[in-house]
């Protein structure tokens, strides 16, 4: 590469103001440099301000008016050194500490984390609502955030915890709805993946965010949105007095490899996925696109892969096969050095499987669904679009751009490479249409919305408030609404209510459910679940199965379980489906169900909530299932809880008193205690007290 030549073509494209281009021959250049040892000489550095990417600059190198740009671009983001921000980032950041409202879209590799954590240290506010799309990314925020700011910040990721004086909370909006009524006022509110509030984007639970977004928007002083991708967003009423600014500030370029070009069918796309994998250096996330072309990729890896000569994943190997199933075929495929990521594995195994990703004698290839850019923010050198799919309709080109952004990242890989084996979708520039679905008609007030509803609309919120408070009371009906306490839409609350009018004498053994005995239980789960036909991706009968096996979750193995299960035809990936139907939609159900018993029924002695709470956490006691959530998986509870290091069935424990209680106690003493802990279990320890450990209070 000619050094001058390019400094020239970088300086004329800037002139010309291209900026975009002039960044992408830039961070070629800087490559160049990196893989061939190459100091950055003033004229680079001088570029490197030019184009806005500050925190490349090379100090020792650069002249004296660029070192004082790298070094007054620098702020307090919570960690132990200030960090420097590119030029984009210090524009959001500005806005914010001003007071603005913004909705953001930026790349992947923008870093809009930093502008938060900047925004949170040195405005120091009493309030800060998260809002994430998964269990996983809560996770990953409270991580980052936790060493930071747990000095001075309570941080709450679940619904039982008590606010403090300053808090961060961080939910899934699900959970942020339900904490609603705790809350009081909000300083900033902040949305990641606002595009979910589309049903476009998330039919599933665009109305939960919605919903989130109107009732927390409401007490938030301010509020921050992020996305990706996004060229325009419509008017609408959730974003109102918010600016929009969609950036396109590249700080990685993308090399695309079209390789479909030239493949005319399967094999020769299994030859060309055969030679990436086996070929290229560095980690490699792999698209697939549907869990059925997951086990397609999975089974070409565990042909084409030698076996792994890292001691580290042979213990995870053999940690997966002893604590889940030695026929799983993730157990071959991790001594491939390969994993897997989707929605519906345990948190805890897809956060170990992230973690061994990120590490250099851990995994390298990665095969996922779009919950790989759904529900973490890693990224990697290579990206392998296997499958034009996501599920069972085409890939949009806004999600196409969403994964192949998972490429490259700052400071590690100024080049990712994307491999594409199948025809991309058309580039299209994406609009966000935010409306107020049919499905949240049921908990606002028409007077908030008269200007964005329909006649239709009003007379279906009018319809449905007369309809409800018949059966319920119109008191009961308000301060449902108000406080939040029903989870179900509607449509399933009316159906609900109206079968607990007509058929009292029906439901008068409901309490069975309390009972021990999971014989009781039958009767009336099949009922309640027959309230969300379509919703359990199994027949009823298989299902009710599945939870009354579940309940032995704390007593017995998984492997245990599976056992048993084996019977009603549920293996282990049906299992995790199964669980997390179980903890979110039938808890939820249950959950709804003794609500309006109660006032309908007028019967305060009867109360399922004890058997919906169970259901809720799986089964398990309420600190070990939301320790995972954490990075503990149950199973190395259970070897705590045998060894009285720490007592997991206490009933007054709370989430953060066990925080700190493993932070008292200490990894060392923890492992000196704790009887039969193998080498991954160990490793995973480290891991887990990686994410609760604070700050020195004199380091910030």
């Amino acid at each position: 590469m000619d050094i001058f030549a390019s400094c020239s073509k970088i300086n004329d494209l800037l002139n010309l103001k291209r900026d975009n281009e002039a960044r992408n021959v830039l961070i070629k250049l800087l490559a160049h440099h990196e893989s061939n040892n190459i100091n950055y000489t003033p004229l680079v550095n001088h570029l490197i301000r030019s184009a806005g990417l500050y925190p490349y600059i090379q100090q020792d190198t650069a002249d004296w008016q660029d070192r004082f740009v790298h070094e007054a671009f620098k702020v307090d983001t919570g960690a132990t050194e200030p960090l420097t921000l590119h030029r984009e980032q210090s524009i959001l950041l500005k806005a914010l500490l001003e007071g603005e409202s913004l909705a953001i879209s930026a790349p992947t590799s923008f870093g809009k984390s930093f502008v938060i954590d900047s925004f949170i240290s040195i405005k120091k506010p009493n309030n800060v609502v998260i809002i994430v799309p998964t269990i996983a990314l809560t996770d990953e925020t409270r991580r980052r955030l936790y060493p930071k700011f747990s000095d001075t910040y309570k941080i709450i990721t679940t619904t039982e915890a008590v606010p403090g004086k300053k808090n961060i909370f961080i939910f899934p909006q699900e959970r942020a709805i339900t904490y609603i009524p705790k809350l009081k006022e909000i300083d900033i509110l902040v949305v990641d993946e606002f595009y979910k509030a589309s049903e476009a984007f998330d039919k599933e639970r665009s109305s939960a965010l919605i919903k989130s977004i109107i009732k927390l928007g409401a007490m938030s002083k301010q509020r921050y949105f992020l996305a990706p991708n996004i060229s325009k967003l419509n008017e609408n009423p959730f974003t109102k007095g918010m600016r929009f600014i969609s950036l396109d500030f590249n700080t990685v370029f993308l090399e695309k490899h079209s390789l479909y070009e030239k493949i005319e069918n399967e094999e020769q796309k299994n030859t060309a996925l055969t030679k990436i994998l086996t070929e290229t250096s560095g980690k490699t996330l792999i698209y697939a696109g549907t869990y059925a072309d997951i086990d397609r990729v999975s089974n070409l890896a565990t042909r084409v892969l030698d076996n792994t000569e890292s001691f580290l994943l042979q213990q995870f190997s053999k940690w997966v096969s002893k604590n889940y199933s030695s026929t799983w075929p993730l157990v071959n495929l991790i001594n491939k050095s390969t994993g897997i990521h989707n929605g519906q594995l345990h948190r805890s195994l897809s956060q170990i499987q992230i973690k061994l990703f990120e590490e250099p004698s851990g995994l390298k290839n990665i095969i996922s669904t779009s919950s790989i850019i759904e529900g973490v923010n890693t990224s990697a050198e290579n990206v392998v679009i296997w499958r034009n799919k996501n599920g069972r309709s085409k890939l949009n080109d806004f999600t196409y751009k969403n994964i192949i952004g998972r490429s490259g990242r700052m400071f590690k890989h100024f080049i990712g490479h994307v491999y594409i084996l199948e025809k991309p979708p058309e580039s299209t520039d994406t609009s966000l249409n935010l409306i107020l679905p049919d499905a949240l008609l049921s908990d606002i007030n028409e007077q908030d919305y008269k200007g964005e509803l329909s006649k239709e609309q009003i007379g279906k919120i009018i319809a449905y408030r007369e309809e409800l408070s018949e059966i319920i009371g119109i008191s009961n009906f308000d301060k449902f609404q108000k406080e939040n306490s029903l989870q179900c839409d509607g449509a399933v609350v009316k159906a609900i209510a109206t079968e607990l009018q007509e058929n009292p004498e029906y439901w008068r053994g409901l309490s069975y459910l309390n009972s021990n005995d999971t014989q009781h239980w039958e009767t009336y789960l099949y009922k309640i679940i027959k309230f969300q036909r379509g919703a359990w991706d199994i027949e009823y009968s298989r299902f009710v199965a599945f939870v009354k096996i579940l309940s032995n979750n704390w007593s017995k193995s998984v492997p245990e379980l599976l056992s048993e299960l084996k019977k009603h035809e549920i293996d282990v990936n049906t299992f995790f489906k199964l669980e997390k139907n179980t903890t979110f939609k039938l808890s939820s159900l249950l959950k709804d169900v003794n609500t309006l018993q109660k006032v309908i029924f007028r019967k305060t002695s009867l109360d399922i909530s004890p058997f919906a709470t169970k259901v809720a956490h799986a089964f398990l006691p309420s600190i070990v299932y939301q320790l995972e959530e954490y990075g503990l998986p149950r199973m190395i509870s259970k070897k705590l809880h045998k060894s009285n290091v720490i007592n997991f069935e206490t009933q007054e424990l709370t989430i953060h008193q066990a925080i700190d209680k493993f932070n008292s106690i200490g990894l060392n003493n923890i492992k000196r205690q704790t009887e039969n802990l193998t080498f991954f279990d160990i490793y995973i320890l480290g891991y887990f007290f990686e994410g609760i450990k604070k700050n020195k209070p004199n380091s910030r």
